[in-house]
């Protein structure tokens, strides 16, 4: 065994990047959260705000009418990538970090102040609709940015540890969103919550974009363009020269958009409309099943730089399509057996969500680095992502199978396998670990 002292001057080294790494993910994971509270709000209180927005004939159809205004959020994540991808390619990653989070707080707290369709008539969809399409801007630079940020930070061989602080932060996120709605919905009467309850929970985006701002204005610059990627445009460039890695990314993002955001937005849906479980109790099971899940990221990334990459996510996308549809069937038996499928099957993506935030950034040269994750992502956000609540209730409104659902997770993670084996040796290790 060789028991040479280690060199100090690498050893400081090392300790030095492993802080910037640490002070990236922390940033990182924190501004994915407070930016997926925001964005994800609205999906939670849909049932609620369908009815104050959207005066229909059934309540089906108002619900629909709240999910497709949810969807259209994710029209203006491909532009947001864009845009903030430009920023972040030609000025650095933290101004246009700084920027995202600024968007989704100030759409946000807009949301928490709307006038309701009885108080304005048609201006307050317009409205709505307005702010979750700012929202949705927003939402567009977040991902691609912080799995930039932190993978350009991390030590190349624990990429996925640290890489997992992205989905943690998000899904966090989402679960904090759940807890917001569901203290409200606990301290409140139907007829409160109604009239002013669903508002609070916007309104606590301000004090949390405040605290996220002042944590990323002290993480440490990844990228300081010189002047010949400040006088390049990242968009071009980045389809000239990798559009394999696009193609790749693109079907990845599919994936890991189309299983999670079944469970992350959908399944309240579900349990609660299509099932009949109390909202409340059910607001509080998707709390605690996305926290655990939350924490199983950090778990999943140590998983991702032991045995690989491409494997960790290879092996839950294959588990997640084999459960999907039998976890779905059993659901409707009680709420506690509907809350442990439910954690199965949020667990079964940890995998995913850290194996694909840890392999897309490794697809792109640095120049076009934050352009092409960001783009990619959403381009697979907007399939699958944003679509994913509207099909499934569309699934089961026009099947009359509750489990229809199940069939957009199995197509969706079949895509996500054909894409993860066409990844080269190459572009999906570190220096030091095998992807497979």
């Amino acid at each position: 065994m060789d028991s040479r002292p280690i060199d100090p001057v690498v050893r400081d080294a090392d300790h030095e990047q492993r802080d910037r790494a640490k002070k990236a993910a922390i940033a990182g994971g924190v501004g994915t959260l407070i930016e997926y509270y925001d964005f994800s709000l609205y999906g939670y209180l849909a049932i609620i705000m369908a009815p104050l927005f959207f005066h229909a004939e059934s309540a089906a159809t108002s619900l629909l009418s709240a999910l497709a205004v949810f969807g259209t959020a994710y029209l203006m994540r491909p532009l947001g990538g864009l845009a903030f991808g430009y920023i972040g390619d030609k000025f650095g990653r933290r101004r246009a970090l700084l920027g995202t989070l600024m968007c989704m707080g100030i759409g946000s707290v807009a949301m928490g102040l709307l006038p309701t369709y009885e108080q304005a008539g048609v201006w307050a969809v317009v409205l709505l609709v307005t702010i979750r399409l700012l929202q949705g801007f927003s939402a567009g630079g977040e991902v691609g940015g912080s799995a930039t940020l932190i993978s350009e930070s991390a030590p190349s061989h624990l990429k996925a540890t640290y890489a997992a602080f992205t989905p943690l932060g998000s899904t966090l996120g989402f679960g904090l969103a759940a807890a917001s709605a569901g203290a409200v919905s606990l301290i409140t009467t139907d007829e409160q919550m109604n009239s002013w309850g669903w508002r609070l929970p916007f309104l606590l985006a301000l004090p949390l974009m405040l605290v996220c701002l002042w944590a990323r204005r002290r993480v440490d610059e990844t990228y300081l363009p010189d002047e010949t990627a400040v006088r390049d445009r990242p968009l071009l460039t980045l389809f000239r020269t990798h559009s394999r890695a696009v193609t790749q990314a693109v079907g990845l993002s599919l994936a890991i958009n189309g299983t999670a955001y079944i469970c992350l937005t959908y399944m309240s849906i579900h349990l609660t409309k299509t099932l009949g479980y109390d909202r409340t109790a059910v607001y509080w099971i998707s709390c605690l099943v996305l926290v655990i899940s939350a924490l199983g990221m950090l778990v999943g990334g140590r998983l991702g730089d032991r045995f690989g990459r491409v494997r960790i996510t290879a092996v839950s996308l294959v588990f997640i399509s084999a459960i999907a549809y039998p976890a779905m069937a059993a659901m409707n038996l009680n709420l506690l057996t509907a809350a442990i499928l439910y954690l199965l099957m949020m667990l079964s993506t940890v995998g995913i969500q850290v194996g694909v935030l840890t392999l897309m950034p490794l697809l792109f040269d640095q120049n076009v680095r934050f352009t092409g994750v960001a783009t990619s992502y959403n381009v697979g956000v907007i399939i699958a992502g944003g679509s994913a609540p509207l099909i499934a209730v569309s699934l089961v409104e026009w099947t009359g199978d509750d489990r229809a659902p199940a069939y957009f997770v199995i197509v969706t993670a079949a895509i996500g396998l054909l894409s993860l084996f066409s990844v080269t040796r190459k572009s999906a290790v570190s220096d030091r670990h095998s992807a497979t």
